[in-house]
């Protein structure tokens, strides 16, 4: 079985659903008492938060790339950034590292297309939904029409995101208007809805829709247990 290594922390709800569920998917593949063999760093997102909201990325990248080291000297095999937003950072992390990088979105990106799907809805926080980091390599890399919500909706889930989610509260009201805006996604014609920021599953989960989503956590988590076993 090969290490599975965790870049986690942004936030650590959502690294807590990673680790658990590549430990659920070893030992369902394996039996026994199998568990994930996993070298995770888990950074300070405090920290990490106020360099996104003023534009330093660089300097996130930089804190990224230094805890991905660590990841690697710790022994992981493979390398997973346990968010979707920071993923801005990946190929400052994939220069700091021999190890290859698990990409989030291109394996979100193959279960969509191997669920026939071409257009597709995109939920984040608003630099997931508004740049090319992400968006972008869905479009150019893997040919998928992407739509996003409105300006004014983009900041309903961004604040969702940051002032709710990452800090654990889950509200029925942000819900509500989370699933207002998947229906508005769908009436614009997304076949399905990326939930593209790792804390949005602690919201909305299949049951409340019967727009199909693609939960972005568990798919990353779902491959890396793939590529451990394979």
């Amino acid at each position: 079985m090969k290490t599975i290594g965790l870049l986690g922390g942004m936030s650590w709800e959502s690294t807590e659903l990673y680790y658990r569920l590549i430990n659920e998917g070893i030992n369902a593949h394996l039996g026994g008492l199998h568990s994930a063999r996993i070298a995770m760093v888990s950074v300070d997102f405090q920290e990490i938060e106020e360099m996104q909201h003023v534009g330093e990325w660089a300097s996130a990248g930089q804190v990224l790339a230094q805890a991905a080291k660590q990841v690697e000297a710790a022994g992981a095999d493979f390398l997973l950034i346990c968010t979707n937003t920071m993923h801005k950072a990946a190929p400052q992390v994939q220069e700091a590292i021999s190890i290859p990088i698990l990409h989030l979105a291109d394996t979100t990106a193959e279960r969509i297309k191997a669920a026939g799907m071409k257009t597709i809805g995109l939920l984040g926080t608003r630099f997931t939904m508004e740049e090319d980091f992400y968006k972008g390599r869905l479009v150019e890399k893997h040919e998928l029409d992407v739509l996003v919500p409105s300006k004014s909706d983009r900041e309903i889930v961004h604040r969702v995101i940051y002032d709710e989610l990452c800090v654990g509260q889950v509200k029925n009201e942000s819900r509500d208007e989370f699933l207002r805006i998947i229906e508005e996604l769908r009436d614009r014609g997304a076949e399905g809805i990326i939930e593209g920021c790792t804390e949005i599953v602690m919201l909305v989960q299949q049951q409340h829709t019967d727009v199909p989503l693609f939960d972005t956590t568990s798919i990353h988590a779902e491959e890396a247990v793939l590529e451990a076993i394979k």
